[in-house]
């Protein structure tokens, strides 16, 4: 079994520890001495004692338009049924799994992310819930979130 790889800053630090504030360069190096150490454990011989709480995080651009928030998340080789798109509770989340291809022979190393994601995004209020549109194309889901009118920034005129 492999460790996940994650790419994302400060997760194990804010699994563990009450919210602090530590500089992102920090978190960064704690939670990728965290991984290694995992990876570490695992390649002596058993099953990293972390490995059961962990899930890696889809690298994901979130970006707002005139009319809707776009989430773009790299997914490449995972299957269109293997992803579960859904949002409530003013989140956004994009979970699924990714599983190991069935190759030949001895596997000597790997650093392919498989098994359980998840990705969370806080959402504003003002949303189109029932309107919300996702597509995978190239390996890359693409999430549009339309934004309600009252959210749709209009430009006001000053006048005399």
């Amino acid at each position: 079994m492999n460790m996940p790889v994650r790419h994302r800053t400060g997760g194990f630090l804010e699994q563990i520890l009450p919210p602090l504030n530590w500089s992102e360069p920090i978190a960064s190096e704690f939670d990728d001495l965290y991984e290694r150490m995992g990876r570490l454990l695992e390649s002596a011989g058993g099953v990293s004692a972390l490995a059961g709480r962990t899930q890696w995080a889809p690298l994901a651009d979130l970006h707002e338009t005139d009319n809707a928030y776009v989430v773009e998340a790299e997914l490449p080789g995972v299957q269109r049924d293997a992803i579960d798109v859904e949002i409530g509770n003013r989140e956004l989340h994009i979970t699924g799994e990714y599983k190991e291809c069935g190759n030949e022979g001895v596997l000597r190393r790997t650093t392919r992310r498989t098994g359980r994601f998840a990705y969370r995004s806080a959402l504003p209020v003002d949303i189109k819930s029932d309107e919300v549109t996702a597509n995978l194309t190239d390996g890359v889901l693409t999430v549009t979130i339309p934004k309600a009118e009252a959210a749709t920034p209009r430009h006001i005129e000053i006048t005399d």
